[in-house]
């Protein structure tokens, strides 16, 4: 009988599946062992399940395998993820339970289990003797012992049975997380390389665990091998003792000398007597120095952890990355239960994901129990230590601090120069530094001490190659990227942590001597044009670096227009919260050592002012301008041009926050003093003309906005270049004016090839392209022959812009609103009324109830409502909208227009037939003086009126009405247009409100 169940290969029990967390995997690999001795199949399954997955999803996962699912559990199992508390022990109580028969489970700890876990019945293998475990594990799967077990290749040692020599192996750390992939990878590498070979270093900086990744591999793989032997390599004489020690274990009769003892221990190892099967760690051997004399080589593996490059050419490398991010907030969650995963992912990268600082964090959030903004706000403010000594027991060094010391010592006795330079490079930013500009500018005014640096080219390749090589410094490549990239070629990347330790240890003796150096290079390597695209990558490099060179605070000219370029790079490139900070940041400096109407904060003022009204801050940005503008006219010596920029910009603010007669009557002012002052062909003439077609189009003057756009975009392709940036915001402008003419087709041949270039010079998710982008989906929505493949493009702008700017911010809530329009049209009323609903909540935040904007939303509303049936409700929202709307613009503003077209239907629809045939005769006639007897809106408006017309029995104005209008829709649109149809199947046209800030 057990032996047709061993051979029935149709049988559930023929196959398990062991599912072990990556901490015992020499735990599976026996278990394995055992089955197949037995005549079962087995399979192995590290099983690591993702938090955002649901429990429930992933164990059903597992019950697509064939046969029984072998948990192998212990304390640490249910801590993977981590994940919410309480999860586990539903799943268990409900989907495990359920499935009870195809889930088992042994039990590797005499620590407590969750309760639920009893649905399991896990057999412990706690302490029991290997026979024993076997016996209890075949007992729990319900399988019977073969009678003459078969024997096995290579067979797996028994877990809870140490190799016969394990030598000094740090304790295994409980709390180790992750790197599954990276332990698999290291114990590939070492099986797959040649014999006398195997050899593989750790190559990191301090703090990324090599450490902690090497002890962890010699306990994770420990059955492998029958001796692990582990040598502290620090100091070379205590490398040499410790390695030589190993003569005593391996019985060696040999005597105390070192020398003597490692050649012994050498020669065995190569000889693979009395063992095969050998593990060497070395760990922290970063003086490359005996190699040749300590390096054993043989049948079985060497590992090393270092920092130092030179590596490379004597055994297989392997860099050792940060932690993976789900690693971070999952070692976070579990030391510091009480954190959420946005916390954890907050701490996370605030430390960069390097392990020993995140252990610190999560020892302190641990321990504490502090909050995370407290914790962050400390540590920021530096009076909490990210570099001080670990928290014991947790395995790593005792203190990072003392090895960087000694490796500082040792280079101010052996290398100077790399002294200097690692000085040099604390006054730049940790990260990518571009070290490359000292060389580059060899004119500039260094300090005498710094001059080597430029000139001597021997002594500056030594020092970079020893920081390199110590792993203090990586080297990075990167090609040539043209002329106008500038030169920074040759780079290097420092982390924070080394950087903070280093800053620390090195002392302020020549810090302000570098800091000064530092910035005059950013002043040289300066494009000295950040509204030019292709000078963007240069500015995005000079950036991170302003602040710890001390920029913001120089008195040099020089230095703060770089500071105020970089800030414009901020603004054009769509790097608007970056802008923001490092706005507030210089104002901060600059406001105690210059006057307010100084030029370089007036030009500060703009930028900053720009930047707010941009992040959807309207009224922060008009009280700011506001104050300087009144600053200036109250001067006593007059600053034509700096209040001509600021009216602009109050201009501006006026528009955003709805006040939109007064802004246009600002902004001709201020482009009448620009063409007077500067002439018509001027950069701030053409901003200023651009502006005054905004203000325009928001009047709804859309001809005139055409008019101005049009002759805007001739002069910037004249001026500037076609492909330039702001030529092709013009472009965009005009292709939004010709839709909002109604000029649907010549719309659409613009705006498709200006997002093809916008895709090219500016990338796809620019804020520039992304709007391009939404202007072409809505030409292709009015257009109307593209069909579903419209919503599905909708669908993913939205996504990207919410990525961009957040949901609340104007341009997402915009699209918000057309999509959520788009939606109703075709059909999925429940996720258009949610859209709909969140665009009007919204703006009525943003901009506050009255705005125009936020008043035009209820006929969207009302809309939503209208074909949910709710029309009394629609009735009176599309009444509001309209009264509203009447009250802030002018009763011919196409805005009003739609509105009143909608109202019209709802009155129609709730049998206010008189009333509706009123306002449709006096919308109609509004449309055609204020848009043309040809607009898609006043046909649709004369195809309303023709309907109830009908209502009313007057059917031969209804008739000549319809027949005209289905004419000119035919002949402007096409027979096929959805107006052109609608109109024929006389189905009542209504109109969206486009939400549109400027």
């Amino acid at each position: 009988m057990a032996e047709q169940r061993r051979s029935d290969r149709g049988g559930a029990a023929q196959h398990v599946l062991v599912v072990f967390p990556g901490y015992h995997r020499s735990w599976a690999a026996w278990i394995a062992q055992m089955l197949e001795r037995h005549g079962y199949r087995a399979t192995q399954q590290r099983w690591d399940p993702p938090r955002e997955v649901p429990l429930e999803d992933s164990l059903g996962d597992l019950l697509l395998s064939t046969g029984q699912v072998l948990l192998v559990l212990n304390d640490w199992f249910f801590e993977l993820g981590p994940r919410p508390a309480g999860e586990w022990n539903d799943v268990l109580r409900g989907f495990v339970a359920h499935h009870a028969d195809r889930f088992a489970a042994v039990n590797l700890t005499n620590r407590p289990l969750l309760p639920a876990t009893a649905v399991l019945e896990p057999a412990s293998l706690w302490a029991l003797s290997e026979d024993a475990a076997e016996e209890r594990l075949l007992s729990r799967l319900g399988l019977d012992r073969a009678p003459r077990p078969r024997t096995l290749p290579n067979p797996v040692r028994y877990p809870d049975m140490r190799c016969d020599i394990w030598g000094e192996v740090p304790r295994r750390n409980p709390r180790f997380t992750g790197r599954d992939d990276l332990l698999t990878d290291i114990h590939q590498r070492l099986s797959d390389a040649e014999r006398g070979a195997s050899a593989c270093t750790l190559l990191g900086m301090s703090g990324i665990g090599k450490t902690q990744l090497a002890a962890e591999y010699a306990h994770r793989f420990s059955t492998d091998y029958d001796l692990v032997w582990w040598v502290n390599s620090d100091d070379r004489n205590i490398q040499r003792d410790r390695f030589g020690e190993l003569a005593v274990e391996l019985g060696l009769s040999i005597g105390n000398e070192p020398g003597e003892r490692i050649r012994a221990v050498r020669e065995a190892l190569r000889r693979g007597e009395p063992y095969t099967n050998w593990l060497v760690i070395f760990d922290g051997w970063d003086d490359s120095e005996g190699i040749n004399t300590l390096l054993p080589q043989g049948p079985g593996h060497v590992l090393v952890t270092s920092r130092n490059r030179a590596w490379t050419e004597h055994t297989d490398v392997l860099e050792v990355p940060a932690f993976l991010r789900a690693e971070s907030t999952g070692y976070l969650m579990r030391r510091a239960p009480h954190i959420t995963e946005a916390e954890a992912d907050e701490v996370a990268a605030e430390f960069g994901d390097v392990p020993l600082p995140l252990v610190q964090a999560a020892s302190w959030l641990g321990e504490s129990g502090m909050e995370v903004p407290e914790y962050l706000r400390m540590v920021r403010e530096r009076r909490l230590s990210t570099v001080d000594e670990p928290a014991t027991g947790e395995g790593f060094p005792q203190s990072s601090m003392t090895s960087w010391s000694i490796l500082l010592n040792r280079l101010r006795r052996s290398q100077p120069q790399a002294i200097d330079v690692l000085g040099l490079c604390t006054s730049f930013a940790p990260g990518r530094i571009p070290l490359g500009l000292i060389r580059a500018y060899p004119q500039t005014d260094l300090p005498e001490e710094l001059r080597w640096m430029a000139t001597d080219l021997p002594a500056w390749t030594r020092a970079l190659d020893t920081l390199v090589n110590y792993s203090v410094l990586t080297r990075e490549t990167r090609g040539p990227l043209g002329a106008e990239m500038g030169p920074h070629q040759e780079s290097v990347h420092m982390h924070r942590l080394v950087h903070d330790i280093v800053s620390k240890l090195t002392g302020e003796e020549n810090r302000a001597v570098h800091r000064r150096a530092v910035r005059t290079l950013l002043a040289e390597a300066d494009p000295g044009n950040p509204v030019d695209s292709r000078n963007w990558p240069r500015y995005a490099e000079l950036l991170p670096h302003l602040e710890p060179s001390g920029a913001l605070s120089s008195g040099q000219p020089r230095v703060q227009a770089t500071v105020l370029n970089c800030l414009q790079y901020c603004l054009r490139s769509g790097e608007y919260n970056s802008g923001l900070e490092l706005a507030q940041k210089i104002r901060a400096s600059w406001s105690q050592m210059m006057e307010p109407l100084d030029r370089p904060l007036l030009e500060l003022t703009a930028h900053e002012s720009y930047i707010m009204r941009t992040s959807g801050r309207f009224r922060e940005a008009h009280e700011l301008d506001r104050r300087l503008l009144e600053r200036l006219q109250a001067a006593s010596q007059r600053n034509e041009m700096a209040e001509l920029s600021m009216q602009s910009a109050v201009a501006g603010d006026l528009r955003f926050l709805g006040r939109y007669e007064e802004a246009y009557a600002l902004q001709q002012k201020v482009l009448e003093g620009s063409e007077r002052l500067l002439g018509p062909d001027e950069v701030t003439t053409l901003v200023d003309r651009h502006n005054l077609a905004v203000g325009l189009r928001l009047l709804g003057r859309y001809a005139a906005a055409y008019e101005l756009d049009l002759e805007t975009l001739t002069r910037r392709e004249n001026v500037l270049r076609a492909r330039h940036i702001s030529t092709l915001h013009s472009g965009t402008a005009v292709a939004h004016d010709l839709r909002l003419l109604g000029r649907y087709r010549d719309a659409l041949a613009r705006q498709e090839p200006l997002v093809r270039i916008h895709v090219q010079v500016l990338g796809p998710l620019h804020p520039q392209t992304l709007a391009a982008r939404v202007q072409l989906a809505l030409c292709r929505r009015r257009e109307g022959g593209h069909g579903e493949a419209v919503g599905a493009i909708m669908a993913d702008l939205l996504d990207q812009l919410a990525r961009l700017h957040g949901r609340e911010h104007y341009r997402t809530l915009s699209f918000i609103a057309n999509y959520g329009n788009y939606l109703r049209e075709h059909g999925d009323l429940s996720q258009a009324r949610d859209l709909i609903d969140e665009a009007e909540a919204g703006y009525r935040a943003l901009l506050g109830p009255a705005h125009p904007v936020a008043t035009g939303m209820l006929s969207n509303t009302a809309l939503v409502m209208q074909v949910a049936g709710d029309r009394a409700d629609a009735l009176a929202m599309s009444e509001a909208a309209l009264a509203g709307l009447t009250s802030t613009l002018t009763a011919d503003h196409p805005w009003v227009l739609g509105c009143a077209l909608n109202t019209a239907a709802a009155r129609n629809f709730n049998g206010r037939i008189a009333e509706a045939v009123e306002l449709s005769r006096e919308t109609l006639r509004r449309a055609r003086h204020t848009l043309g007897h040809e607009h898609p809106l006043t046909l649709s408006c004369q195809v309303a009126l023709a309907a109830d017309l009908r209502a009313v029995h007057e059917q031969e104005e209804a008739g000549k009405l319809e027949d005209d209008a289905l004419l000119t829709l035919t002949r402007t649109l096409g027979a096929q247009h959805p107006h052109t149809i609608s109109a024929r199947q006389r189905v009542r046209p209504y109109w969206d409100f486009e939400a549109y800030l400027g």
